[in-house]
């Protein structure tokens, strides 16, 4: 039997996945949502939380977490039930039923009417850097995406990596770290030129430690709590820096995983849909996102809002079919908490 029985499995966390969680409760539907990361928010989250986005509706400007928080506080009142750090494996649709029964990586099964993906471009997971024994820190003092930046004061933070995220949280934690070592391969960095000037200004103030040009060569301590982190230079030699926690940011590979053998039509590395539905070849799954593709579609995260709005309506006529549906602005209609 399954272990729990819902409406719609929205597949990913991301801003569409959560506006999705959104959409299904205003159409009175229940969800849970699953997601390979360890939190919700999708690349916003874990690749951008603190740059900002510039082209979401009545928002000159919002960061990537600032909208990931918005979007759930206004999926929250509809109580989704979140399965994070865990991929969905299986997709079985009973036959007799017309239900889908989901597996994740976790083992949780969710017996659903309809599955709405908005996975962007497939199962996110963090780049590890190969160090030995790095299992054994990971999620208590080896981190590869920071939820609350409060949670780093006072520590000795080291960031190895040379883009965007190793940069932007380079500079937001140099106020409040103890200390903040940047170790990247070669001194020139693959970020925002100010955010790359504001990096060196710092670094010429003795205010972040730029390790450069080095990389990770091994880590030390115990019990999972970090002590040490050894780098090494292109001829071998070798710097101790004493660290407290370790943020390695080497990007997110994407895969799609179990999603390529669903049977879907694909068109490419993505999901074929009816722009007008958000219907996918499989009668009960829908697509919303950078994940869904249809002639003329533009990568917009607007764009996903929209998508994940036919899909939340679409999903609520094959869940309940005989339902006489009355379309109603949100204004007239309210929130419908049960």
């Amino acid at each position: 039997m399954p272990q729990h029985v819902t409406d719609v499995v929205v597949i990913g966390a991301g801003p569409v996945g959560l506006f999705a969680v959104f959409e299904c409760g205003m159409a009175k539907l229940a969800c849970h949502v699953v997601d390979a990361l360890e939190a919700v928010g999708g690349q916003c989250a874990a690749l951008y939380p603190e740059k900002p986005i510039y082209d979401i509706p009545a928002h000159p400007a919002i960061s990537g977490q600032e909208l990931v928080d918005r979007l759930a506080q206004q999926a929250a009142p509809f109580k989704p039930a979140y399965h994070l750090n865990q991929k969905v494996e299986g997709l079985v649709r009973d036959a007799a039923t017309g239900r889908w029964r989901v597996t994740t990586s976790a083992g949780v099964e969710i017996d659903a009417g309809a599955v709405i993906v908005a996975a962007g471009a497939g199962a996110f997971g963090p780049n590890r850097p190969p160090l030995k024994g790095l299992a054994a820190f990971e999620g208590v003092s080896v981190f590869y995406m920071v939820r609350r930046r409060e949670d780093l004061r006072g520590k000795r933070v080291v960031i190895a990596g040379g883009g965007d995220s190793a940069v932007d949280w380079a500079l937001s934690l140099a106020d409040i770290a103890a200390k903040v070592s940047v170790i990247h391969r070669r001194p020139k960095f693959r970020a925002a030129p100010d955010s790359e000037a504001k990096l060196a200004r710092l670094a010429e103030d003795g205010v972040i430690d730029l390790v450069v040009p080095y990389q990770l060569k091994s880590i030390g301590g115990a019990d999972g709590q970090l002590e040490t982190v050894t780098v090494a230079d292109l001829e071998g030699n070798t710097r101790d820096i004493a660290a407290d926690v370790l943020l390695p940011f080497f990007g997110l590979a994407a895969n799609l995983g179990p999603i390529a053998a669903w049977g879907l039509d694909m068109d490419g590395a993505a999901i074929a849909i009816d722009p007008a539905t958000a219907a996918t070849s499989v009668p009960g799954i829908f697509a919303a996102g950078d994940i869904a593709a249809y002639p003329g579609k533009l990568k917009l995260i607007l764009i996903g809002f929209a998508e994940a709005a036919a899909a939340a309506n679409s999903a609520r006529a094959v869940i309940r079919p005989d339902e006489v549906v009355h379309f109603a602005y949100s204004t007239t209609q309210g929130v419908p908490i049960a």
